[in-house]
């Protein structure tokens, strides 16, 4: 069995594989789209993921980064600081919560954000497209919007900070 660990035997059935194969694929995305718009963009896949959402929903808080992206709240903080260092988000006080503060997009967050989606978008298509026919994007995107949405249902994985 060249290529594969000792683990990786037919006694251990599909799930090793499955839980490996879901790993590497989604790290060798992130650092090919992550790649992309570094270089087109200057930014990270984790800022350009943040100022989607905050395009998503504007006046989020530092805790909606934190669970969207299923990360500590330092983490999602450090993220906030970044985009506001760059110009590309401004906080703003939270009339509800003195102790925290909401997060807008500004007019050049919106523009690279906006740029930065058609890289995404190509990008994404150049990847998969050679692999994966539309209807088997459509199963594929099915089966792990349901496998996440268990995974959150049952609070699995989520960080303790």
């Amino acid at each position: 069995m060249e290529g594969k660990s000792a683990q990786d035997g037919a006694s251990s059935g599909p799930l090793p594989a499955l839980f490996d194969d879901l790993v590497r694929c989604e790290t060798r995305l992130y650092n090919a789209i992550g790649d992309r718009l570094q270089a087109r963009h200057g930014l990270t896949t984790a800022q350009f993921e943040a100022l989607r959402l905050l395009r998503a929903r504007p006046g989020a808080r530092v805790g909606e980064l934190a669970t969207a992206f299923v990360i500590g709240a330092g983490a999602a903080s450090k993220v906030a600081d970044r985009l506001v260092a760059r110009g590309w988000a401004r906080r703003r006080p939270n009339p509800q919560d003195r102790r925290s503060a909401l997060l807008d997009l500004t007019p050049e967050g919106g523009d690279l954000v906006d740029a930065a989606e058609t890289t995404f978008t190509t990008a994404l298509a150049e990847l998969l497209d050679p692999a994966l026919d539309p209807a088997t994007v459509a199963v594929v995107a099915r089966a792990l919007a349901g496998l996440r949405a268990s995974l959150e249902g049952e609070g699995a994985g989520t960080p303790a900070g």
